[in-house]
């Protein structure tokens, strides 16, 4: 996929399909607002959502009182649609443009999300720079939470290959920069009522010794 325009890909997606045309979307983000729930974050903490796009998330947050979010994505497109859904309470939440495997943040955060984001990371030096990335910039007991296709899930999305992961492959991608807490998988309903395999590992900040 030399000289493949990533963004440029992420843009026409979002110019051409509706919320409810994309594979990824699900009217509640249920396992998403497990793992909040289960860190019992406080309603201060700082919460990034990676390749965010126009998911529903965002606005559970919110009804749920949170007031420090930050949403990431590549598509300005997808944006704009998340900021005109929201209408007057878009401007309680921080907006990024930006590729994931590029972003360098200027806050460090207590929750990092990124459901389905990180699976399109296939060249070995984006993955190591996006971990350390995440590594650098997540807060002392913080947490990361990752969804990606498992190995029983689709080879490619909208277009573009993914790179899967079992419960194994992902504890010794991601062990060598956090904690692991556990994994589950989950089975995804599309809109086109068909089903998605997605493995879901959670980590917390490693201290230094």
């Amino acid at each position: 996929m030399t000289n493949f325009d990533r963004k440029s890909h992420w843009e026409k997606i979002y110019q051409t399909k509706q919320l409810q045309e994309v594979s990824w979307y699900e009217p509640t983000p249920e396992t998403s607002l497990r793992f909040v729930a289960q860190f019992n974050l406080a309603k201060s903490a700082k919460i990034m959502d990676v390749g965010g796009g126009d998911s529903l998330l965002v606005d559970h947050l919110l009804d749920l009182g949170y007031t420090d979010i930050t949403v990431l994505d590549i598509s300005v497109q997808a944006l704009e649609r998340a900021k005109e859904r929201l209408g007057s309470r878009a401007a309680q939440v921080k907006w990024i443009v930006a590729d994931a495997a590029s972003f360098q943040p200027t806050e460090r955060y207590d929750f990092w999300h990124d459901r389905a984001a990180f699976h399109f990371l296939t060249d070995e030096q984006e993955i190591g720079r996006y971990l350390e990335t995440v590594k650098k910039h997540l807060a002392d007991k913080g947490y990361f939470v990752v969804g990606t296709f498992s190995e029983r899930g689709p080879e490619k999305c909208s277009g573009i290959e993914v790179r899967r992961y079992s419960e194994q492959s992902m504890s010794e991608r991601l062990s060598a920069f956090f904690e692991k807490i556990r994994c589950i998988t989950i089975d995804h309903l599309t809109p086109f009522n068909t089903w998605q395999n997605f493995i879901f590992c959670s980590f917390r900040q490693r201290l230094a010794a």
